[in-house]
């Protein structure tokens, strides 16, 4: 009898277990899901030393770093209302458009479908791929929260290929949707 209900009881374990529904997220996601969840505390928790001041914007290092990333920061723009911050990391640079389109299509994967608690609340982020092409220089992909979550409605998730030079460059933002033109700072030649 004791076989039989060992035997049961393994059956059972392996259909609930099989049930369940595990989320495995890969390093991007996880780092992603970093700086997102300090979105509400503008990033301050996430920025390490002040790397370059210019009339406009302060950049500082990440503490939060993508493996394989070129460089990380955080961003500070300069604002008459409140401070507003964003998220940079340079993925990507190289001169072979189909390692980039290759490498872009791989960010996009890790970034659908996205999901980060937030203060209690669960944003999932989605966008719509748009397929880079060689003669189109520059190519955007936004993704957000949805209606879901209307407190961070304004929380964007960019993911970006452009030339630079004659590279091209894979860039992920994390950033507060554009500011009205009254939140812009003084304009400092």
């Amino acid at each position: 009898m004791k076989p039989l209900t060992a035997t049961l009881a393994i059956i059972l374990s392996f259909f609930s277990a099989s049930a369940q529904i595990i989320t495995v997220k890969n390093s991007l996601q996880t780092d992603i899901a970093k700086v997102i969840s300090d979105y509400p505390n503008g990033f301050k928790n996430i920025s390490g030393d002040q790397l370059i001041e210019n009339p406009q914007t302060i950049e500082f290092a990440s503490r939060v770093e993508i493996k394989d990333a070129i460089k990380c920061r955080v961003i500070k723009y300069s604002s008459n209302t409140k401070e507003i911050f964003s998220w940079e990391a340079d993925i990507l640079r190289t001169d072979d458009f189909e390692e980039a389109s290759k490498k872009f299509r791989s960010c996009f994967s890790s970034l659908q479908h996205l999901s980060v608690d937030i203060n209690g609340l669960n944003a999932v982020f989605k966008g719509e791929y748009i397929k880079p092409s060689e003669s189109i220089k520059f190519t955007t992909i936004v993704f957000d929260a949805g209606d879901k979550t209307p407190e961070l409605e304004n929380l964007k998730i960019a993911l970006v290929l452009e030339t630079e030079m004659l590279d091209w460059v894979i860039r992920i933002q994390v950033y507060e949707k554009q500011r009205d033109d009254k939140d812009r700072g003084p304009i400092i030649d």
